[in-house]
């Protein structure tokens, strides 16, 4: 049996080594170049296209719901105020609002008219202030302003006071006929509401500071004539400023 050639086998013969041919065209792996790619720069970072916002809400979402507990004593009042309490949040917030009598709460819901994200949290807020025992007037300015907070503590955070001693400082906070509270309040640019031995203040941040600073004083003793020295010091240094 004869061997195979050198022609058969691919193999050049021995003479012919300059005439060496290197086949390409076999079986290679071909290698592609990924920055040409749609999604990748040239650094070679990922890129994505933006996000496109969400204009509209999507259907078949539930809408979002709150419920604010009103206190026994302040039911009668909010069903005295309630054709002046409801229109702020329907007409400027958009949202609708229900009096559950039953369980003593105001329930808030958006609405497909509803475009702020903050306005349920606002009418929360804007109820809870009422509840407190703010006026409805001193209330809504918590939904046309937006640096506005309320600061509630207790007396006994300031000073441990029991009996007479608690009605004393109670007293010395309202004033008779409540003028040292007016006067605080008229000082700071803030609201006091004194429901037994809890103090709730409405305001700015730096008025908040004033007023209760004047209120720790009476607390802790401070003759009126002095806290009241304080407050027009605080208040023509706050004028100054601003």
């Amino acid at each position: 049996m004869l061997a195979p050639t050198a022609a058969v086998n691919g193999i050049p013969p021995k003479g012919n080594e300059d005439d060496v041919m290197i086949d390409t065209t076999g079986n290679t792996t071909e290698v592609t170049e990924t920055r040409g790619d749609s999604t990748m720069d040239i650094e070679g970072a990922p890129r994505f296209a933006p996000v496109q916002p969400k204009i509209e809400k999507k259907r078949g979402l539930k809408p979002q719901t709150r419920k604010v507990p009103i206190p026994p004593h302040r039911m009668t009042p909010l069903r005295n105020v309630w054709p002046k309490l409801y229109p702020p949040l329907v007409e400027h917030l958009f949202l609708q609002v229900r009096m559950n009598v039953k369980a003593r709460a105001v329930e808030l819901r958006e609405s497909k008219a509803t475009s702020d994200p903050g306005a349920l949290q606002k009418g929360m807020d804007f109820v809870q202030a009422f509840a407190l025992g703010f006026d409805v007037d001193d209330a809504i300015a918590l939904l046309r302003l937006d640096d506005l907070y309320i600061d509630t503590f207790e007396i006994k955070d300031v000073k441990t006071l029991q009996g007479d001693h608690l009605s004393r400082a109670i007293g010395r906070i309202a004033g008779q006929a409540g003028k040292t509270k007016f006067a605080i309040e008229n000082a700071s640019r803030t609201r006091i509401v004194l429901a037994d031995s809890k103090i709730h203040i409405l305001g700015g941040y730096s008025n908040l500071r004033i007023a209760k600073d004047a209120v720790v004083s009476l607390i802790l003793g401070s003759p009126p004539g002095k806290v009241y020295a304080n407050l027009r010091s605080a208040a023509a240094r706050a004028k100054e400023r601003f």
